[in-house]
């Protein structure tokens, strides 16, 4: 539940209120710095084309027709996301992954690779503290926005750039998302499963969530220079630099020992019993990480296996890891009869590490959430009344808020270009009317149904 507020006094304010923060970015990576960032009190303004498709972003370049949705969806398959499958009559405005992170933003209509829409954004960027983007590089040159422009107009601004690889050296242009940046690094290869190759593994975007929240950190540690200082700066943060650290172990061990990090899976480097293991039910699962003897023994004590207990294979933590393979087996054989929760309980006053392997279904029931309040019902126009997830943190001493809904498509466009940008109205209407700024797409840039291969 959120903190109370103070007892007297005035009403505490967000740490980032006074913050105005310009974004052009796509998909998870540079959308999650915007969003925790907008969460905590900045004004986060996105700057999106309404006359071209930005890919990306509302997923407006493939608009599923419900029927194709739910086909996909049953096989696992998501590629659309909007309530009950429909994507009504303005589906970029009803793309839930979309208006999960863009929450609490306003949106202004301007391609910034027009000369009208250039010279809006850099009206923008003279009333702004920070601009972040993580396009390909060359999509910032072409439209001369680099930090190096941009700071001609303000030299306060604080930029933070977060290509795929860097804003130079051979992969500078290379455009990916955070499961290639992965696979460049060693991530899928290590994660991968002991008899299967990397190609079989599932993608991954764990890099994109972890540059998000080392970007906002990124932005407040320059923030931080700039009220000691006075100087704006850019930040590089390739994601691929960003996410390395979090295979420092592996790295150190090769620097150190000669050692290349075998294919994991749900291996650990000491342990075992340590993976995931069939419970009662179809597709249900629980996690089971065994660390010495006595866990073991205590293991075999919950699920009444004294037969595994006593297999001189396992009876020592060396032998349980050399034997992991046949231990997995067994042990499946064991867990299969119990209810993963019922399971995890009994294990937990056991002292095993366990729990239960949960979907997002299973999520949104969480009993844990639930007591905790975390998932909150906020209506969207257009969209419904849904819950969506809560906040990432909470500070005891600062609001706690339910955020403003996200933004429809250059739904904030007239108040930036008039009372933010200097505009007159005259001048805001011609650009209108040329299909500049404004809100939505012209009619017909948008085409759906668009049927989507069905992967087999």
């Amino acid at each position: 539940m959120a903190a109370p507020p103070p007892a007297g006094g005035a009403p505490r304010r967000l740490p980032l209120e006074g913050v105005r923060v310009a974004t052009i970015t796509v998909f998870w990576a540079g959308p999650h710095v915007a969003q925790l960032l907008a969460e905590w009190g900045a004004d986060v303004v996105r700057v999106e084309p309404i006359n071209v498709v930005q890919p990306g972003t509302r997923f407006a370049e493939h608009v599923a027709p419900p029927e194709q949705a739910r086909e996909l969806a049953e096989q696992g398959q998501i590629f659309v996301y909007y309530p009950d499958f429909d994507p009504g009559d303005e589906p970029w405005n009803r793309n839930s992954e979309f208006n999960a992170h863009s929450r609490n933003q306003r949106s202004m209509a301007a391609d910034i690779m027009q000369p009208e829409g250039r010279e809006a954004f850099l009206r923008l960027i003279e009333q702004s503290d920070v601009f972040i983007e993580n396009n390909v590089p060359e999509t910032i040159e072409r439209a001369n926005l680099t930090y190096e422009a941009l700071r001609e107009v303000n030299p306060r601004i604080i930029v933070l750039r977060m290509p795929a690889y860097g804003l130079d050296g051979p992969y500078k242009n290379y455009r990916a998302w955070g499961t290639h940046v992965e696979g460049m690094i060693g991530h899928h290869l290590i994660r991968s499963y002991p008899d299967e190759t990397p190609d079989r593994m599932s993608p991954a975007f764990t890099a994109d969530a972890l540059s998000g929240v080392t970007g906002a950190f990124a932005v407040v540690a320059a923030l931080r220079h700039r009220d000691r200082t006075g100087e704006g700066q850019q930040i590089e943060m390739p994601l691929a630099e960003a996410y390395l650290p979090a295979l420092g172990e592996y790295i150190l061990d090769y620097t150190m020992n000669g050692r290349i990090t075998p294919q994991l899976g749900n291996r650990h480097a000491a342990h075992a019993p340590h993976g995931v293991y069939p419970t009662a039910g179809e597709d249900q699962w629980i996690a089971i990480d065994i660390a010495s003897d006595e866990e073991f023994a205590a293991l075999c004590g919950v699920l009444e296996a004294p037969a595994l207990a006593s297999d001189e294979r396992f009876r020592t933590s060396q032998g349980r890891w050399m034997e992991a393979e046949a231990l997995d087996a067994e042990l499946g054989a064991y867990t299969r009869a119990h209810d993963r929760h019922e399971l995890f309980h009994s294990l937990q006053r056991a002292g095993v590490t366990a729990a239960p392997v949960h979907d997002e279904l299973d999520a949104l029931a969480s009993e844990q959430l639930a007591a905790r309040e975390w998932f909150e019902e906020t209506e969207y126009p257009g969209v419904g009344t849904h819950r969506y997830p809560g906040l990432l943190f909470r500070m005891a001493n600062t609001p706690n808020r339910v955020p403003a809904p996200p933004p429809r498509l250059g739904e904030h466009s007239r108040e930036l270009y008039l009372e933010l940008l200097g505009y007159s109205a005259e001048e805001y209407e011609a650009l209108e009317a040329r299909g500049l700024a404004g809100e939505g797409y012209a009619p017909g840039l948008v085409r759906w149904p668009f049927r989507l291969k069905t992967p087999r």
